[in-house]
């Protein structure tokens, strides 16, 4: 049962830093409403409610796999 327990804790924790490595890929992304001029070295923002997205495929699977991470470490506690 305690190689039970240290595999699940060993995959929580991989999955947890996976996780948090693909929500800091996700926090520095510029958003599609942005643009950057490098003659000017200007930013503009043009938004339209319909073309703006808040998040990524990358944010959404990196929260999944953190919140898969803490489950398996909290079964992980109670098993070993």
């Amino acid at each position: 049962m305690v190689a039970v327990a240290n595999a699940l804790r060993l995959l929580g924790s991989a999955l947890g830093a996976l996780g948090g490595a693909l929500v800091f890929v996700e926090f520095f992304q510029m958003p599609n409403y942005v643009e950057y001029n490098p003659e000017f070295q200007d930013y503009r923002i043009e938004t339209n409610r319909a073309d703006v997205r808040e998040h990524t495929w990358i944010g959404r699977i990196g929260g999944l796999c953190l919140s898969l991470g803490f489950a398996l470490l909290f079964v992980a506690t109670f098993l070993g």
